[in-house]
């Protein structure tokens, strides 16, 4: 998650003062009272009479009892809420029929130098291997090796599978030499964020109080990549927690700039792919995982719709918003890897059945485009990069209607529910005060935030959801209409409105700041109709050369 909402903090911390010098002035540090009651008012900002506190003493004394008898129990992070977080507005429901898939693949040739095949996309790399132009085992060598030499300096790489690698893409040549080709991702060597259980392996979510944990599953992503023939050669990077670029082992950093981290929190797979250490790595969001630190790297991130792909076998943050997408060189990539991730699971209540239909020959013609003007206009926009954006798609015959993205809802303060959430998910940590041993330690880190969400009230949790489900109706009203809409990548409250109501994000590189960073331009669709964005995407890309565009001291 990449923190943008602060100041609603301070306020909570102030109150929490409150709330222990009234605990303190109340008959013991122990006991509730209704002068403490008094005091704790300021943290939800009610008041009550007298009369009425006085008569809350006994009940808050049975659910302080209460919350007790419940922390006996050992939750695991793996366990969710009974209360399943669902996207779909009324009277809507996913397309169900799924078609074979055309991907409009044309045959690569083998480039002579390593670092071109390093940085070729997933999808050529596809067709070298299906034509035996290149063998699996030769590749995932390359890659195991650009991984060594680079992974230090970028601080992006937790473990190294070497042996299991080799052994996997072994495998896979001799299924080809037999006449057995599992798809496009057959024999492709691909890095997971460090938050995804792989049996026999450390899953250390970043954090160093979690460092030497072993899980003993298997994420069903890693297991659906596996079967379509994907080789993991590397679990990445990524900040403690899932928050920022920062882990327990120092700061991922970007290739394009050293001295810069990686954005996150899925650093240090955006690092390794910008890098061209791997073709494809997976990647996370709740709050900006996957947009940031894909525009931080230069490379395209894919954020599917909420309950898409199962979450099995990963860390929890926020049960309500977490959502896995692959991180690549190319919107074809990502389309290529969604296919596979793509399904109900058994395992996670929280996937919901659609179709995934992608098919090269469907006419860009026909899809409706829109974009966000008010967001264009701000100052937070990329400017010329992004308008240029909008130029190509018109020198490209694509009507753009001018949209506005406004609600009355107050978006911003919905932010308690992932901060709630995520103090749930990390409640024993607080409480037996290993959230010391995290390395970031300031205000607005993980502690700290854990700590002032114990006294979010579960009534306004409830109520911030309640508003969760306008927002839901609101967005599908104005995305109904469009197949794709546009929009700067961080302007306005985009980001956080399209984390909460579920819906897909594509984020390509667009251009360079002034600084010489890269930026990126997000195009966002209808719940569960990924499919246009990858066709926009891949337009886009086709007619620019932004995604070729390498990091010069990592293209050797």
């Amino acid at each position: 998650m990449e923190n943008k909402n602060t100041a609603f903090w301070p306020i909570f911390l102030f109150g929490l003062g409150l709330l222990i010098t009234g605990f303190v002035i109340g008959k013991g540090s122990q006991e509730i009272s209704a002068e403490a009651i008094s005091w704790a008012e300021r943290l939800i900002g009610l008041e009550f009479l007298p009369s009425e506190r006085d008569s809350m003493v006994s009940l808050l004394d049975e659910q302080m009892a209460d919350y007790q008898a419940m922390r006996i129990t050992d939750l695991d992070n793996s366990v969710s809420p009974a209360i399943t977080f669902n996207p779909l507005p009324h009277s809507f429901y996913p397309d169900q029929e799924q078609y074979d898939f055309n991907w409009g693949i044309k045959n690569a040739e083998l480039p002579a130098k390593e670092n071109d095949i390093a940085f070729m996309t997933a999808a050529d790399l596809s067709t070298l291997i299906r034509n035996q132009k290149i063998t699996s085992e030769s590749l995932t060598k390359l890659y195991l090796e650009r991984l060594k030499t680079y992974s230090d300096t970028l601080e992006c790489l937790i473990l190294l599978l070497e042996e299991e690698a080799l052994n996997k893409a072994k495998m896979m040549d001799e299924e080809i030499k037999q006449g057995k080709y599992r798809g496009p991702l057959h024999g492709i060597p691909y890095g997971i964020k460090d938050l995804f259980a792989v049996k026999g392996t450390k899953t250390t979510w970043g954090a160093m109080p979690y460092k030497d944990q072993e899980i003993d599953v298997t994420a069903t992503v890693v297991d659906k990549l596996d079967e379509a023939g994907a080789v993991l050669v590397a679990k990445f990077t990524l900040g403690a927690l899932a928050m920022g670029d920062v882990w327990y082992g120092g700061k991922t950093r970007n290739p394009w700039n050293l001295k810069q981290g990686s954005s996150g929190s899925s650093a240090g797979s955006a690092s390794a792919v910008g890098a061209g250490l791997v073709p494809f790595a997976l990647g996370t969001e709740t709050y900006g995982s996957i947009v940031s630190p894909s525009t931080r790297n230069g490379v395209t991130g894919l954020r599917p719709t909420f309950g898409r792909v199962s979450r099995y076998g990963a860390m929890a943050l926020s049960w309500s918003m977490d959502k896995i997408g692959p991180i690549s060189r190319s919107a074809v990539d990502n389309g290529i890897i969604l296919s596979v991730l793509n399904g109900v699971d058994a395992k996670d209540k929280s996937t919901i059945p659609a179709a995934f239909n992608y098919d090269a020959d469907n006419k860009l013609s026909d899809l409706k485009v829109g974009y966000f003007k008010d967001l264009f206009d701000t100052e937070k926009a990329g400017g010329s990069s992004d308008m240029a954006v909008l130029e190509v798609m018109r020198e490209n015959g694509i009507h753009l209607t001018p949209l506005e993205l406004k609600t009355d809802i107050p978006v911003s303060s919905m932010i308690i529910m992932l901060m709630a959430e995520g103090a749930a998910a990390f409640d024993q940590m607080t409480r037996s005060g290993k959230d010391d041993l995290l390395v970031s330690q300031n205000k607005n880190a993980w502690p700290n935030l854990f700590r002032a969400s114990r006294f979010i009230p579960a009534v306004e949790y409830i109520q911030a959801s309640r508003l969760r489900a306008l927002l839901v109706e609101e967005m599908h009203s104005l995305f109904k209409d469009y197949d794709v809409i546009i929009s700067p990548s961080f302007a306005g409250n985009q980001l956080l409105i399209t984390n909460l109501t579920g819906h897909p994000a594509l984020c390509l590189p667009n251009g360079f700041n002034e600084s010489g960073s890269p930026t990126s331009i997000t195009f966002l669709a209808n719940l569960y109709e990924e499919e246009k964005l990858i066709m926009l995407g891949r337009m886009y890309q086709e007619a620019t050369e932004w995604d070729e565009r390498r990091p010069p001291l990592f293209d050797q």
